[in-house]
């Protein structure tokens, strides 16, 4: 099971910490098209923040594991974060024995 944490303070939310894997075992085909579905969203958002708008973040990734920490989100980047909350919630609606949205911001459009 994939689980996806969002990170917010009392203003906006700043980051994401994502670890397991949404596949059960290597035949797991829903599993792994879940897993790299996360991946790929994952990576498109921290790769728009920090290469295309220019926001600084500590990212750490490692095997089944990826965290990402703005130190100061502006707006552009709060957008992105909010989308990928939506698309991955989205996803996690449609697959829930692969992936949970767990604890976290409860609303990042605010």
């Amino acid at each position: 099971m994939t689980s996806v944490k969002f990170l917010a303070d009392k203003n906006s939310v700043y980051g994401f910490e994502i670890s397991g894997h949404s596949s059960v075992n290597c035949d797991d085909e829903v599993g792994k098209t879940v897993c790299a579905a996360v991946s790929s969203a994952a990576y498109m958002a921290a790769n728009t923040i920090t290469e295309i708008i220019g926001d600084k973040a500590d990212i750490k990734v490692d095997d089944a594991e990826m965290s990402f920490k703005c130190k100061n989100p502006s707006e552009a980047t709060i957008k992105v974060l909010s989308g990928l909350k939506l698309h991955l919630t989205s996803l996690s609606d449609d697959y829930s024995n692969n992936i949970k949205i767990i604890g976290g911001a409860k609303n990042v459009k605010d």
